[in-house]
């Protein structure tokens, strides 16, 4: 379906999203062409949360209470767009493979560590990995892991800290400064940090307005 001309003249986040791919491994990726911005994150730490809230459609990313769900890199983009040359999507968001989840079989969590790794290296379309920290718990060990490949594959990252009504309200600003503190060195790193709650609504337009500014950088 072509999108009509109201569609296209709407905010990119005002119009319906659709899902269209899920990726189990690298041969079945889309082509390469409009912009993508992807999401990681430990397991269960709100990354479908936090793509549901940005479109507005609740039901669009699967989310789960159940760590470790998200096995493939899931597509989504803006409805009404053909895919054919001249009519491509503005853009594509990735729900990636939650990471540090240990209680999957091993072979399971090789398979969803390598799909990861391998996309973040070799998709030249990627403009910036939003990388998900639970305002609970702060930066993991696996998580430096994540943020160390990021900066030797040179993919731009930013990060963002959810689930903040879950702690104190004082505690937030405290808990940004900390963070930022602990990636000023690193040199792939975006550096400003985006507080969110997916469930009370908080940072969601900031999270929009980086997105919009990543993707026309």
């Amino acid at each position: 379906m072509t999108a009509n001309s109201n569609d296209k003249e709407k905010p990119l986040f005002g119009r319906p999203w659709i899902f269209i791919r899920g990726v189990p491994s690298m041969k079945f990726l889309p082509p390469e062409g409009p912009p993508e911005v992807a999401f990681a994150g430990r397991s269960n730490v709100g990354k479908s949360s936090l793509i549901n809230a940005l479109v507005g459609q609740k039901g669009l990313a699967r989310t789960s209470n159940t760590p470790g769900r998200t096995q493939e890199l899931n597509y989504f983009v803006p409805e009404g767009y053909s895919g054919e040359p001249g009519d491509m999507p503005p853009m594509a968001l990735v729900d990636m493979p939650g990471y540090g989840y240990a209680q999957a079989p091993k072979e399971h969590v090789d398979a969803w560590t390598k799909l990861v790794f391998d996309y973040l290296r070799g998709r030249a379309t990627l403009k910036r990995v939003y990388v998900l920290i639970d305002a609970r718990h702060g930066i993991k060990k696996n998580d430096d892991d994540v943020l160390d490949l990021l900066d030797k594959a040179a993919v731009s990252y930013q990060l963002i800290l959810t689930k903040t009504d879950k702690i104190k309200e004082p505690a937030v600003p405290k808990l940004m400064a900390e963070t930022l503190e602990k990636i000023k060195k690193r040199p792939a790193a975006f550096p400003e940090l985006i507080a969110t709650s997916s469930e009370k609504g908080g940072g969601i337009d900031e999270v929009r307005a980086a997105i919009d500014l990543a993707i026309h950088q």
